[in-house]
């Protein structure tokens, strides 16, 4: 394969401040953006937890939507 592939040039502009919070706009997934936000102020040992629960809100999440587009 000689041939290069594109990557998409990324701005400073797109990037939200490390500082700020992402925002999806759903507050279930943003709750869920939070917990998995602090798991710096959080013990190793409680990672797998927050993510397990963080994977399961966020499939309850998705079903939901499926839910309501029918």
């Amino acid at each position: 394969m000689s041939e290069e592939q594109a990557t998409p040039e990324v701005t400073d502009d797109a990037e939200q401040p490390a500082d700020e919070p992402i925002r999806t706009g759903v507050e279930r997934v943003d709750a869920v953006v939070d917990a998995v936000a602090g798991l710096e102020d959080r013990p190793v040992d409680e990672h797998v937890a927050v993510f397990e629960s963080a994977h399961d809100e966020l499939r309850r999440t998705l079903d939901s939507q499926s839910d309501d587009a029918e």
